[in-house]
């Protein structure tokens, strides 16, 4: 690399970890979201841009996921759910559907033995229709939600198999039988009764504060549509393998620049 080139990266990268340390600086200043969900969008654009097949980059995009933990840890979010594959996703080709299990299984495998995970009192959970996936996935996320069921300080969620609209109708299903057996009257259900069968109704946080897209897509495509009715939305551009820690950074302080007003 020529020295002027040399010298204009490290200028660059300089400025952006005094950028990153500026936004810590406000951000401290005020509460984090108590639960942040993220689509992680945008692996396989990034792949053909960079001339590779979807594999590399949803590689690239799994790297990734470990990394964004790490930085909600450090900024004290307590609770993070990330889109992962949905329903629909199982009409992909099937070979990257095959390649996207075998990635599920070799990441959950090592989460769940993870120091960090175990350090940081993590506990990892799969939300969504898990009995469609195969059974050594299913295998593999039972070993890591079995090693983190006991941590209570951080809650990393990924939606996989998952639908927003699917998982009102599978609650709707649950206070049904609770109906027809006599647990509860029709005039029982209310908002409080459906959020509680919800996936995420064991969460101390369930309703996302923020929702995060990658990838320059701004709509939630059926992610946490019952939870995320209040949500702010925040849309970047960049592709889910490039996010850098600045970008959660802007989008936390975006959050906290809005007056939430929960439909008022």
């Amino acid at each position: 690399m020529p020295l002027f080139k040399c010298y204009e990266y490290l200028s660059k990268f300089g400025a952006l970890k005094l950028y990153e340390r500026e936004l810590e600086s406000k951000i401290s200043k005020f509460p984090p979201p108590k639960h942040v969900g993220i689509i992680m969008d945008g692996n396989r654009r990034l792949a053909k841009k960079l001339g590779e097949n979807p594999e590399i980059g949803h590689n690239l995009g799994a790297s990734k996921v470990h990394e964004v933990i790490n930085w909600c840890v450090s900024l004290k979010i307590p609770t993070i759910t990330l889109y992962a594959f949905s329903l629909e996703n199982f009409n992909r080709p099937e070979k990257e559907v095959k390649v996207l299990m075998d990635l599920f299984e070799r990441e959950f495998i090592e989460i769940a033995d993870h120091p960090d995970v175990h350090k940081d009192k993590i506990r990892v959970s799969v939300i969504g229709r898990r009995e469609m996936l195969p059974k050594y996935v299913q295998k593999a996320i039972n070993y890591a939600e079995d090693k983190t069921k006991d941590y209570s300080d951080y809650f990393v969620n990924f939606a996989i198999a998952y639908g927003g609209q699917q998982e009102i109708i599978d609650s709707v299903k649950k206070i049904a039988k609770q109906v027809k057996t006599g647990e509860i009257e029709i005039e029982d259900i209310n908002v409080e009764l459906i959020s509680k069968n919800l996936y995420t109704g064991n969460l101390p946080s369930p309703n996302p504060d923020l929702i995060i897209r990658t990838s320059g897509e701004e709509r939630i495509s059926n992610f946490l549509t019952w939870q995320s009715c209040y949500s702010e939305l925040y849309f970047c551009e960049t592709y889910w393998p490039t996010f850098r820690k600045v970008d959660l950074l802007r989008s936390i302080r975006e959050y906290q620049k809005r007056e939430r007003r929960y439909g008022k």
